[in-house]
């Protein structure tokens, strides 16, 4: 059987995330994948579908929905791939539920704003140009396994080869962490 692997939108949802297809073809051959929709999980009306008001409605009870509403749909232990505002709902999942393998934030800028951190394997990565990256002193601080993605901006997992590069290091990471907590 194979394990779950959860992959959480950013702001825009599916409307806007024809490249996370890209994501799911490669994972699901080792992954039973299922991806979630973050204003879905958020219930963000979508009536002015503008960066400006989804962001406004995550980051005023929105994001707090998104993670009760995981926390009910999630009872089992997960492994989650999240990008944006989907791994600030990923974290605080975390944070709420003994049921985090493994997350993988890309792009996650609000994280910058925690100051706790979730019990799990973490990996965040951000693009150097993301002028919204959380500070070396916040990663130092949280004692966090990042990667500063040399001249890539805040929608680097848009990118196809990041999305393969990614995809193989999910894969041997996870894998190999399955091995360890069955040894």
């Amino acid at each position: 059987m194979k394990e779950r692997l959860i992959i959480i939108s950013d702001l825009w949802g599916r409307e806007k995330s024809q490249w996370s297809i890209n994501y799911s073809r490669i994972l699901e051959t080792k992954f039973e994948v299922e991806l979630y929709d973050s204003c879905e999980l958020g219930q963000i009306d979508k009536s002015d579908y503008t960066q400006e008001s989804l962001h406004k409605q995550f980051v005023n009870g929105g994001i707090e929905k998104a993670v009760e509403n995981l926390l009910d749909c999630e009872k089992h232990k997960v492994n989650i791939l999240a990008f944006s505002i989907g791994g600030t709902i990923a974290w605080k999942f975390g944070l709420k539920s003994d049921n985090l393998n493994t997350l993988i934030c890309v792009s996650s800028t609000r994280l910058r704003k925690e100051t706790e951190k979730p019990e799990s394997n973490l990996k965040l990565y951000f693009g150097e140009n993301d002028e919204y990256k959380p500070t070396e002193e916040w990663f130092e601080n949280m004692k966090l396994d990042y990667e500063i993605l040399i001249d890539k901006g805040h929608q680097v997992y848009c990118e196809t080869e990041f999305t393969k590069k990614l995809c193989e290091k999910i894969i041997n990471d996870i894998t190999i962490n399955r091995a360890l907590s069955t040894a």
